[in-house]
């Protein structure tokens, strides 16, 4: 699993970690997802320790493209699972078939969150 991790701004609420597989990792990579925004060591309080990590800052700017990019790619993935899954799928097919969907859709969820200020792509 690779993680994509937020992080709130001064705030006590603790970092959220969005998990994937490497398919998806590497697709996002791989994408026009991976060229929004750079990342630059900041100096960031976890657990109340001061940490420098690569961090995307979430400025406006950044953060309408970032939507911008998971709108467009949930509405492809969303065309994608429903020709490919049909009318009756067995709940296993059903799982891995929206698994890149449901990703994507916490991914958006993130982003649209005012609360988280920055992003780590972890590797």
């Amino acid at each position: 699993m690779l993680d994509m991790i937020f992080y709130a701004f001064k705030t006590n609420q603790p970092p959220h970690y969005v998990g994937m597989s490497e398919d998806v990792y590497e697709w996002l990579a791989k994408s026009e997802f991976s060229k929004i925004g750079k990342s630059v060591p900041r100096n960031i309080l976890i657990d109340e320790e001061e940490e420098k990590l690569p961090l995307v800052e979430l400025d406006q700017d950044i953060r309408q493209k970032f939507r911008n990019f998971f709108r467009d790619a949930i509405i492809c993935e969303s065309d994608t699972v429903l020709a490919k899954l049909g009318d009756s799928p067995l709940k296993e097919e059903y799982q891995a078939g929206t698994y890149r969907l449901r990703k994507l859709l916490d991914l958006l969820k993130c982003v649209e969150n005012e609360n988280y200020r920055y992003l780590q792509r972890v590797v």
